[in-house]
């Protein structure tokens, strides 16, 4: 079988350790691989792809001489994470989105971290994501970041950092709940003997997040959920979480403000809406706040919103802790708002906005990741070992031109995993998106999205950037089965 010749490149490796063993938690699932042919697995994986394609399971990709629609790569390999690494994992996740949320509160409002010196007040000034509108806002429950997906990574030595924040429309989670649904229909065997925790709850955890937020008052809300329409990248995930909650898809043209109120127009006539799950960015939420030539979103939205008459989830100017600038505090916020150390850490990062800094990232540039501060989606890196002379010297430009723009890591070597091609089976580069819900509780739902760099030797995972992805399971202990709640 094609995981017999498995050959490890030197990293750390999710699923076999440096004498070539399975990990622990890892030993039934290699067995049970081992015991099929390569025509089996091979046929397994026709059938998955199959099954995608048949569900419709798409993305968009921006940047080629025009826009398309791709069924979204997939690998029946799944990844492993043992039930303890998990609770580390997710205390760690809750502490943080915690923290974060009580620093976007602070920022819009008494700004005491900036005051006690802990985040410099010009990097929060100068932040892209920075939204001045906001100042003074009171979210309902006093909750920002309602959604939050966290990437995380894990490097040669075995250490999980963060990588990055996402809270102001993070996607992915449908992929993690189809991967599953794809799993149980064409490699049910796979599952057998398995303690697995269950993903496919979230849409009910997320509806139950969306109510709780409701303004004071509404006991029983209208709930929708906001999109850009059928060319955005995400919308298979927009129509499917509203589908799967059982709330309406609707657009920016199908809701109204009347009396700083917000209405869904219907074939009844308006109807209330107390809670919008926007998956569409600030800067086009409201023409009358925000960009004005925004068609996108709800003119008056904002005063609305304001007025305490309907909940945005996100919350808009949540994107401030997003900046890549701002995350290299998270530790030090954690500290100040909680007074507890961080459970999981960050990447070493450089700063260029700093003068020393951004002169040893230019000094060294052929050897860091250098990454824009509020671009996502892989778009913008520099992979400095990677990289040509011609690269590293247009970085140095951008850089020099704009360094409050620009952070610098040191390269880490993702973790890899068994991934299948053709009729062999060979280490990829994996990263690792959790899900939280912050809400009357904190949940995380168990594992999130493994996202695949399947090009070989590629760290860049993104889907945009030719990424895939795996089912991820999170073992769970013998006697709980549902983990991810507190």
């Amino acid at each position: 079988m094609a995981l017999s010749q498995y050959q490890q490149q030197g990293t750390y490796d999710e699923t076999f350790d440096g004498s070539g063993l399975p990990r622990p938690g890892c030993a039934a699932l290699v067995g049970r691989l081992q015991t099929l042919s390569d025509d089996e697995l091979i046929r397994y994986q026709k059938a998955a792809d199959a099954a995608m394609f048949q569900m419709g399971i798409t993305f968009q990709v921006y940047g080629d001489d025009q826009a398309s629609e791709r069924i979204f790569p997939f690998d029946v390999l799944p990844r492993l994470i043992r039930f303890d690494e998990w609770r580390h994992i997710e205390s760690g996740l809750r502490q943080r989105i915690r923290a974060l949320n009580l620093f976007i509160d602070d920022i819009y409002n008494e700004q005491r971290v900036i005051n006690a010196g802990v985040v410099p007040g010009e990097l929060i000034a100068s932040a892209t994501s920075y939204r001045e509108q906001c100042r003074g806002l009171k979210p309902p429950k006093g909750i920002w970041c309602h959604i939050t997906g966290t990437d995380l990574v894990r490097d040669k030595d075995g250490t999980v950092y963060v990588l990055e924040d996402n809270l102001r429309v993070p996607s992915g989670v449908s992929y993690v709940i189809e991967n599953r649904a794809v799993m149980k229909r064409t490699f049910p065997q796979i599952f057998e003997g398995f303690q697995i925790a269950s993903v496919e709850d979230y849409p009910e955890r997320l509806l139950e997040t969306l109510q709780f937020a409701a303004p004071e008052g509404v006991s029983d809300p209208t709930i929708v959920v906001l999109t850009p329409g059928i060319y955005n990248s995400a919308y298979f995930e927009h129509s499917f979480l509203a589908h799967e909650m059982g709330v309406e898809l609707v657009q920016g043209s199908d809701l109204v403000i009347r009396n700083r109120t917000c209405f869904m127009r219907t074939t009844r006539g308006l109807k209330r809406v107390d809670v919008i799950y926007r998956r569409i960015d600030d800067d086009f939420l409201d023409p009358q706040s925000f960009r004005p030539d925004s068609l996108l979103g709800v003119p008056g939205l904002m005063d609305a919103y304001r007025a305490g008459n309907v909940t945005l989830a996100n919350a808009p100017g949540g994107g401030i802790a997003d900046d890549k600038a701002v995350y290299n505090y998270v530790p030090q916020i954690i500290r100040f708002y909680l007074d507890e150390e961080p459970i999981l850490p960050n990447v070493p990062t450089y700063l260029c906005h700093d003068p020393e800094q951004c002169e040893y990232v230019l000094a060294h540039l052929d050897e860091m990741v250098v990454k824009p501060t509020n671009e996502s989606g892989g778009y913008g890196l520099l992979i400095g070992p990677h990289a040509t002379a011609e690269q590293i010297a247009a970085c140095r430009k951008q850089v020099q031109r704009d360094p409050r723009n620009f952070i610098a890591q040191p390269m880490l070597t993702l973790s890899t995993v068994p991934t299948l091609f053709d009729k062999s089976v060979e280490p990829r580069h994996v990263d690792l998106r959790p899900f939280i819900l912050h809400g009357e509780r904190t949940w995380v739902l168990p594992g999130g999205l493994t996202r695949v760099a399947l090009r070989k030797g590629s760290i860049v995972v993104n889907s945009s950037q030719g990424g895939g992805s795996k089912d991820t399971w999170v073992l769970a202990a013998d006697h709980q089965v549902n983990v991810g709640g507190e």
